[in-house]
């Protein structure tokens, strides 16, 4: 049986509240990123010999990038990230810790 017109009109137009936004949370399996200042970015790429273009890419709104507690503060401010480095720490079996390098790159959606 399916319900009356009258039934599904009134359940359409009922607003129901908007939805609250949940905190972030970074899973367990995440490794830690840590978005890098101008000077130290400099440096990096001098111990790399390699410039900033020819790093693997990672979009600026990635939910990575948010286990870093200055990328919150940043982004609020009003900083631009596009164009920063980011380390990404992550353990490793042999290494102890295995340690990469990504550029932040604008999104599709224009952040």
């Amino acid at each position: 049986m399916t319900p009356s017109p009258s039934r599904r009109s009134r359940a359409k137009s009922a607003k129901s509240p908007p939805p609250t936004p949940r905190p972030f949370v970074a899973h367990h399996l995440a490794p830690p990123h840590e978005v890098l200042g101008e000077d130290e970015s400099k440096r990096v790429l001098e111990q790399l010999g390699t410039p900033s273009e020819r790093l693997p890419k990672i979009l600026v709104n990635d939910p990575g990038l948010q286990t870093d507690p200055k990328y919150a503060t940043l982004k609020e401010s009003g900083e631009p990230l596009v164009g920063r480095l980011v380390r990404v720490r992550r353990p490793s079996a042999t290494a102890g810790e295995a340690i990469a390098y990504r550029l932040i790159v604008a999104s599709a959606g224009g952040d």
